[in-house]
């Protein structure tokens, strides 16, 4: 009798137990923070907004970050509008919730994700948002289907600044379902499905193929085939709703970094400069017969805000007019060659970076005044060529970063080897920046590094992997260590030209 008596109070303290649970799930949305609509998560309120909302977009941001704060504001002002819906929008701050982030690989944010029916482990991602209306639109193609973009709208009703129409034949062709596809990725542009002849006669195309409308002109077209890709079509949208040439501002870096074509012509240039139509023109005019190959973008150097990017490609304000080339992939930087911005000029060297036939640009500081006349002397990319490779000179060279303190060490003591050396006119000690002056040489290993050019063989370099300070720490001993290796590097050369 007793044992029932223990059972039933289990099963009592158990059943209490649940209600009791159930009762803090019916009240999870007043105890959740919450702010303008949007819940504020860590990672516990996390797991409860997962059980209690059947759809949850949670954007992952950085509080430092400038795109976490767009989305934010973006955030805040579809939370208003879907207020009642089945859809609850949430934030999580991965700088405080670093083992949740880690959990949900939730880096390098911003990162939005819808989680669906609780299930933390299947999120369907979702494109970054440039306004409030783009999350609305995403979610609500994402909800509908490729039926929900029929329109039977003539030619003249496409008055949207850009509108990406499918002309199809058959509504159930899986071409209309790439179509579709690429218009879930892509919220901020307006897409539409027709089957109105007006639509394709005025332009004498056929069917099965994608306009891009501009107020009703036609910017491009795109024939679509049985081996189009959905990743394809939009690489296609992406490039052609920008103009041949972009320029440079706050609200088109993200679009300019964001575009699949990883090539970047930039043209860096005086906006209030007599020549500035001229130029452009011809940048413009190159242009087009590079796109999806190459992205056309012009910076205005006497514009304050674009101080960050000249300084990132070195380009001073009185070096313009200049046209760089650039990979985002490997960040390597090309120059073009010439003076005369033409419209031939600008395509032979696109055509020939593409060919991989350009020549990477060195950047260079100006040469120091005096810089040849010192007992260190003060090498900068420009002028290294031209000292290192002096064929009746060998010429010692360290190459440091100022900010290094390695490198600050090392200074001392390379003044005090060019002293020993003075009276040897056929040697020459030297620095070099390495930060502030792209380097055509391969270095072994961190900076400082210490080459040496023996005059006996000139576009030679010799690598020094020991550590300077412990090798040359007496007068007589820098004397022995740069003549010993001198006269080495001089039995190597020989030995090299016979060998050619």
């Amino acid at each position: 009798m007793r044992r029932l008596l223990l059972l039933g109070l289990s099963a009592f303290c158990l059943c209490a137990f649940v209600a009791a649970d159930e009762h803090r799930e019916g009240q999870g949305a007043t105890s959740l923070p919450e702010e303008d609509g949007v819940l504020q998560l860590n990672e516990g309120d996390f797991k409860r907004a997962l059980r209690k909302y059947k759809q949850l977009l949670v954007h992952f941001y950085a509080p430092l970050s400038a795109e976490s704060h767009r989305v934010s504001a973006a955030f805040k002002g579809a939370a208003a509008e879907l207020e009642g819906s089945e859809v609850k929008l949430a934030v999580i701050d991965v700088t405080e919730e670093k083992e949740l982030a880690k959990d949900l690989n939730a880096k390098g944010p911003p990162i939005i994700r819808l989680y669906l029916g609780g299930d933390k482990q299947n999120p369907v991602p979702c494109p970054d948002p440039v306004s409030a209306a783009s999350i609305l639109t995403w979610l609500k193609r994402r909800a509908g289907s490729a039926a929900d973009l029929i329109t039977d709208r003539s030619l003249s009703e496409f008055s949207e600044e850009l509108t990406v129409v499918g002309f199809f034949k058959e509504l159930d062709h899986e071409y209309v379902q790439v179509f579709y596809s690429a218009a879930m990725d892509l919220p901020d542009v307006s897409f539409a499905v027709t089957q109105n002849n007006e639509v394709i006669s005025e332009y004498g195309l056929t069917h099965d193929v994608v306009l891009l409308l501009k107020k009703s002109k036609l910017i491009q077209a795109y024939k679509m085939m049985p081996q189009t890709s959905k990743e394809e079509l939009i690489v296609f949208i992406t490039v052609y709703q920008m103009d041949p040439v972009t320029e440079y501002t706050g609200k088109t870096a993200n679009q300019i970094l964001g575009s699949p074509v990883l090539n970047h012509a930039l043209l860096f240039v005086n906006e209030s400069s007599a020549d500035f139509r001229e130029i452009h023109s011809a940048f413009n005019s190159a242009a087009g017969a590079f796109r999806l190959k190459i992205l056309f973008v012009w910076v205005n150097v006497y514009e304050p805000r674009n101080g960050r990017m000249m300084e990132y490609f070195r380009v001073r304000d009185f070096e313009a007019p200049i046209i760089r080339l650039v990979n985002l992939t490997d960040h390597v930087t090309y120059h073009l060659p010439s003076d005369s911005l033409d419209v031939e000029t600008i395509k032979t060297f696109c055509q020939s970076y593409l060919e991989g036939k350009a020549k990477p640009k060195l950047q260079s500081e100006p040469a120091p005044e005096g810089w040849d006349t010192r007992p260190v002397q003060e090498l900068v990319g420009m002028t290294l060529e031209k000292v290192a490779f002096h064929p009746n000179k060998t010429v010692f060279v360290m190459f440091y970063l100022p900010y290094s303190q390695e490198s600050q060490a090392l200074f001392p003591l390379l003044e005090e080897l060019a002293e020993a050396l003075k009276e040897r006119e056929d040697v020459v000690v030297a620095r070099i920046d390495a930060s502030a002056n792209d380097i055509d040489l391969t270095m072994q290993g961190r900076y400082p590094s210490l080459g040496l050019f023996p005059a006996l063989y000139a576009e030679r370099m010799v690598v020094y992997k020991g550590k300077m300070k412990d090798r040359v720490k007496e007068d007589e001993d820098r004397k022995k260590y740069i003549e010993a290796a001198i006269a080495e590097d001089a039995k190597n050369a020989d030995k090299t030209k016979e060998e050619l």
